[in-house]
């Protein structure tokens, strides 16, 4: 049985990602649209029209969302792209695409493809039957398709063109894959290294594609130290429930070897601006000395 990891508590998350985003123009929006792919981090509530058991639209999840009510968001409140896309100018909540309450009018400036559980390698999105990367692709083909029938297809052209993509992924393929006890799994078929090396490739992969779709401002996330995670550290008995070191040490490396492919695609793809947005230091901060970001303690979620 796999194990359902939650992402890391959200305000210091939150915290982190206003820090980026307040530097955007709060009159005008700076870009059209914010488009996003991911895991739970980033998931508005794709989740909760397929068949998994990872969803969250029940409390306390949403309770400091609008109107106290749950969304599908792994969050008390609001993720990451609502609270950017409100700071460049936008809407303060960016919808998720699954979810039958919105149309093509309510995506015009925002859109959420992600699915919480899912990875860059697809053995990951098996894992608890949610959306695969491929398939988050496949509905944005979908989505371009319904905006350009919408607004014409200049209007939606530019807007598809000029829209920032945030990529945020990773994190499970390593603790709902690689380091789970599944059998047949990766690890019995890659070395951590090679594993690290494989998903920097599929990675690759995905951003190459976005940009053969004509994307061209991507923000791509590197991993948080998930061996801080609170499962983790709650399951780590031997270690007196402390941060998993060889976790972190892995998401270091992963780090770095992403942020090498990163600067390779900036070079290959002309008019790609693509930044690797990463977060591991101050989430390590924030771990370390809570109190510093107006938190109590920071190994419960």
């Amino acid at each position: 049985m796999a194990r359902m990891h939650l992402p890391f508590p959200s305000r210091p998350f939150l915290r982190l990602l206003l820090v980026v985003a307040a530097a955007a123009p709060m009159c005008e929006a700076a870009v059209p649209a914010i488009i996003v792919f991911g895991d739970s981090s980033v998931d508005a509530g794709n989740n909760n029209v397929i068949s998994t058991v990872l969803k969250s639209n029940f409390q306390p999840y949403g309770r400091d969302f609008f109107g106290g009510r749950p969304t599908g968001r792994f969050c008390n409140g609001r993720i990451p792209p609502d609270f950017i896309s409100e700071a460049f100018g936008l809407k303060p909540a960016v919808p998720a695409y699954l979810d039958p309450a919105y149309s093509i009018k309510d995506f015009a400036t925002g859109v959420c493809f992600a699915s919480a559980g899912t990875g860059y390698d697809n053995a990951t999105s098996n894992v608890l039957n949610v959306i695969p990367m491929w398939k988050e692709i496949e509905y944005y083909k979908e989505y371009q398709q319904k905006l350009q029938a919408y607004l014409g297809e200049e209007r939606a052209n530019f807007i598809l063109s000029e829209a920032l993509y945030l990529v945020c992924v990773g994190t499970n393929d390593f603790l709902e894959n690689y380091y789970s006890s599944l059998p047949g799994g990766r690890q019995s078929q890659f070395t951590v290294r090679q594993y690290e090396d494989f998903l920097v490739g599929l990675a690759t992969e995905f951003v190459t594609e976005l940009y053969s779709l004509g994307v061209r401002k991507v923000s791509l996330t590197g991993l948080i130290p998930m061996g801080c995670l609170p499962l983790e550290r709650t399951t780590n008995f031997f270690g007196h429930n402390e941060c998993v070191q060889d976790y972190n040490n892995v998401a270091m490396e992963f780090n770095g070897k992403l942020r090498k492919a990163v600067a390779r695609m900036n070079r290959r793809l002309p008019g790609l601006r693509m930044v690797l947005s990463e977060p591991y230091d101050l989430f390590l901060q924030m771990i370390k000395k809570p109190s510093s970001f107006g938190d109590v303690r920071a190994d419960r979620g």
